[in-house]
Parts: C-alpha cells; structure tokens; sequence
C-alpha cells in the first residue's frame, strides 16, 4: 500500500485553519478554490470536483475537534483502497501546520495523489495566509 504524507505551516491560529478544514462541504471556498472546483453533500459524504476534472465520492469517517482531526475516504473510481486524514497542529500563537497523509491502493497512483496533495496544500497556503491574500 502506498502512504503518503504531506505537511504545510500556514501563518494563522491553529483554530482559525481547523474552522476552514472541518467545513467539509465547503473545501471550494473556504480551504482551496481552485484546486477544488465543487464539493457538495450527500448522505454521510462529499463529492469533490477537483480542478483536473477529477471527480471523488468522499465517506467522511470523523471530525474530531478535540484534535483538530479529518478522517475520510474515498470511494468508487481507479482506487481499490483510499483513506485519509488531515490534522492541524499549533506551533505557537499565529502558526500553525497541517499534517495530511493518505493512503492508498494500488501503487501506482501515488505519484497522481501525491502531486494532487502539493497543489492542495499550496492552495490552502494561498487561501488562509494573509501574508499571500491581496489587500
């Protein structure tokens, strides 16, 4: 099985990252436009409409405020095994980083996922930081 893991440090409160990542229905607006492009409920999960056409049925496993953790997985599609997790950690008062790992079968879609999982993260950057957003 192939694992991958990613991580960001994002200059905002810790709290502030984990209001935009547990608003699970709302990853194409509040957490990465552009490289999400449409994400809607349904029963238990989201379908994600990524920027590269990509098109996932997501069961949402758990949303954890205690830890500031996202568990989900991915369902249908060319994987055969797809779980993941995402959790956001303080590194003092105004930082803080994301930890997202995934994993997945078969093996030979890591390289797709993993580069999905960049542009993800630079597109979270891009969204919460303020030293990245216009004035």
């Amino acid at each position: 099985m192939a694992s991958i893991r990613r991580e960001v440090s994002i200059g905002i409160p810790a709290e502030q990252f984990w209001e935009a990542l547990k608003d699970v229905g709302a990853l194409h607006t509040k957490l990465v436009p552009g490289f999400v492009t449409d994400c809607r409920l349904e029963d238990g999960a989201r379908i994600v409409t990524f920027a590269n056409g990509i098109v996932a049925r997501e069961l949402i496993v758990d949303i954890d405020d205690s830890a500031r953790r996202l568990a989900w997985a991915a369902v249908g599609g060319r994987m055969t095994h797809h779980n993941a997790s995402a959790q956001v950690f303080a590194e003092g008062p105004q930082r803080s980083r994301l930890v997202w790992i995934a994993d997945l079968l078969p093996h030979e879609l890591a390289p797709l996922v993993a580069a999905m999982m960049e542009q993800g993260l630079a597109a979270m950057k891009k969204m919460l930081e303020p030293a990245n957003k216009s004035v």
